[in-house]
């Protein structure tokens, strides 16, 4: 069976849920163009928090402009020297880069046969390749779509114990205007899966 012929039999809710993963990596892997500013800005939602979340980020999506993001993105995370914000799990969970949380996302990642892109120099503990990751893992990019065993192994390893935290910290940094929605938007999305996989091992 082909790859293809695999992610036509994901549940609809999965696929979703892969799709704001993959949304969430792209905003905070690099500065979003004026296209995807445009496609945020036609984002709705519902009377749900994550619903309110999204339309709040859509608004804001559509008054901000290529450049001003660009100015943003770079503020919260290159900066001269480095960003206001550091997105790595090892920073979070240990207070220094590229300690034991990357050894082990590693050897996670091998058992699962995900490699690091070419031409990619970011540590894999980036929150950006991280979401990626779970996104990937959900629809079966890397073979065989994850069960949610796998999904709650690879979530509760890597994900839960610091990305709600790095987007609250998003949410709210000094630079954030664009960004402090994409940190609301994931914050409250995180913790709707940190709840579901909760419910799955009740």
């Amino acid at each position: 069976m082909s790859n293809a012929a695999v992610q036509t039999a994901i549940p609809e809710e999965d696929r979703m849920r892969a799709d704001l993963y993959d949304f969430l990596a792209r905003l905070l892997a690099a500065p979003p163009d004026a296209q995807l500013l445009q496609q945020t800005a036609c984002l709705t939602g519902d009377e749900s928090e994550l619903g309110r979340a999204i339309a709040s980020l859509a608004k804001v999506a559509g008054v901000t402009r290529e450049t001003a993001a660009a100015r943003e993105f770079n503020a919260l995370f290159i900066g001269l020297g480095r960003g206001e914000l550091l997105p790595y799990a090892s920073y979070y969970l240990t207070g220094f880069l590229n300690e034991k949380p990357l050894a082990r996302l590693r050897s996670d990642m091998a058992a699962r046969a995900m490699t690091r892109a070419e031409n990619t120099y970011e540590p894999e503990d980036n929150i950006a390749s991280l979401l990626e990751m779970m996104g990937g893992m959900i629809t079966g990019r890397f073979g065989t779509p994850a069960d949610l065993a796998d999904q709650r192994l690879f979530w509760s390893r890597h994900i839960g114990p610091w990305a709600a935290h790095f987007m609250t910290d998003l949410e709210a940094a000094e630079s954030s205007v664009f960004y402090a929605g994409v940190g609301q938007v994931g914050r409250v999305f995180l913790g709707i899966e940190k709840e579901g996989f909760r419910l799955t091992t009740a």
